[in-house]
């Protein structure tokens, strides 16, 4: 009809009301349509934004779709189509812009997002940093970098394969820490599904059996053993070695140790809740040798809050101190290790009753209902099995009258 007469007519697209060059001549506050619910709204500063006004589930709703300067018209327009099309659907476009809109974290903010929440429970900094540490050095190189919704059991696998037969140890934790960050990440709602971490076993050849208890020093060796520490140039590790066996305490209780705990005038050492395997304060009844290695030891550290100070007196001693007074020795076994020394001579050398061998070792008592009656800690009958392990340790066997007949 236009070719007929010489005059062009204009086609009109009622689903494209609006051009790029039109949007940009806009300058009046107010709502502008595009067609099928999308307008643009200019607002009194003069800003310009994406607007979805359609109905959802039977009720309307007026969706954002951003402004003008970070959405062009062409991408406002198709979003605006997906988001009708879920509405005829049945389905929530808010619901999927909510998701589209929740940054999913790296595995690595993750895992640091948890060891933060995680550490205010946790008894000690020493065990906090290993959790995160054994996460640094063997998880992030492969899952570092991916997103937490991203993670399946290949990833996982590439992690853990090159430690899992030869760092068994430290590779069952971190199959376990990598598990509880993941955990964290469903709970937080960036994944969904089960775990990767409960099949990932399928999928790796099998550990050899792993070794049940720390290698102990046979309890009739510890006397030799106790008599190399002593000597004229005792040290600060060889003065705290050899309370850590008189006392049958951990590792970390007795590099830990401070002199407010302790009670030269009544023999005791206290130590605090927070320090424990089992989370609850724990009496230790000092033998007089203890009482003399404490003695010596204050010759050394001199102005520290720590019994057993490292070199700045400001920190604990390493463990690493104990460790070398091992090797030192040419000794295969571990410092762990002589608390099973202790309970092994309890047992077999002893009449001491099962009890108060546990309660020296603060252990748990297992069955609900004695511990629901035992109110007391069993101290002054630990003090004598404490005196009489000292005794022994010192080589002073004659006097020991609490052994055990074993013909």
């Amino acid at each position: 009809m236009g070719g007929a007469t010489g005059i062009r007519t204009r086609k009109k697209h009622p689903d494209k009301a609006l051009s790029v060059l039109g949007i940009r001549a806009i300058e009046k506050p107010g709502r502008y349509a595009d067609g099928n619910g999308l307008y643009l709204k200019v607002d009194v500063s003069g800003a310009k934004r994406w607007e979805l006004r359609t109905v959802v589930r039977g009720k309307r709703c007026d969706i954002g779709l951003g402004g003008l300067k970070a959405v062009s018209l062409a991408e406002a327009r198709e979003q605006a189509r997906k988001y009708r099309a879920m509405a005829r659907n049945d389905e929530d476009p808010l619901a999927e812009k909510r998701r589209a809109r929740k940054v999913v974290p790296t595995f690595r903010v993750a895992a640091e997002t948890v060891h933060e929440e995680h550490a205010k429970a946790w008894k000690n900094a020493k065990h906090a940093d290993q959790w995160i540490n054994t996460l640094k050095t063997y998880a992030y190189p492969a899952l570092g970098d991916r997103r937490v919704d991203q993670i399946d059991t290949p990833e996982i696998l590439k992690a853990l394969s090159p430690i899992w037969l030869t760092k068994q140890e430290t590779a069952r934790r971190v199959r376990q820490r990598i598990g509880t960050v993941l955990d964290w990440a469903k709970a937080a709602g960036f994944r969904s599904g089960n775990n990767p971490v409960e099949e990932i076993s399928k999928a790796l050849p099998r550990q050899s059996d792993r070794k049940g208890h720390h290698a102990a020093l046979p309890y009739v060796e510890v006397p030799t053993f106790v008599q190399h520490l002593r000597g004229e140039d005792a040290t600060i590790p060889d003065l705290a070695f050899e309370f850590l066996i008189l006392t049958a305490a951990r590792t970390g209780e007795v590099l830990e140790a401070k002199w407010d705990e302790i009670d030269l005038e009544q023999a005791a050492w206290t130590i605090p809740a927070a320090r424990m395997k089992a989370g609850r304060e724990h009496r230790v009844p000092l033998a007089p040798r203890c009482i003399e290695l404490l003695n010596q030891v204050k010759l050394f550290a001199a102005g520290s809050g720590f019994v057993f100070p490292g070199r700045s007196g400001k920190k604990p001693m390493s463990n690493m101190a104990l460790l070398m007074s091992m090797r030192r020795m040419n000794s295969a076994y571990t410092v762990h290790g002589f608390r099973s020394a202790f309970r092994d001579w309890a047992s077999e050398r002893t009449n001491f009753a099962r009890e108060i061998c546990e309660a020296a070792l603060a252990h748990i008592v297992k069955d609900k209902t004695e511990a629901a009656y035992r109110r007391g800690d069993l101290f002054e009958k630990r003090r004598e099995l404490m005196a009489t392990w000292a005794a022994f340790v010192g080589g002073h066997v004659a006097s020991i009258t609490t052994l055990r007949s074993l013909g």
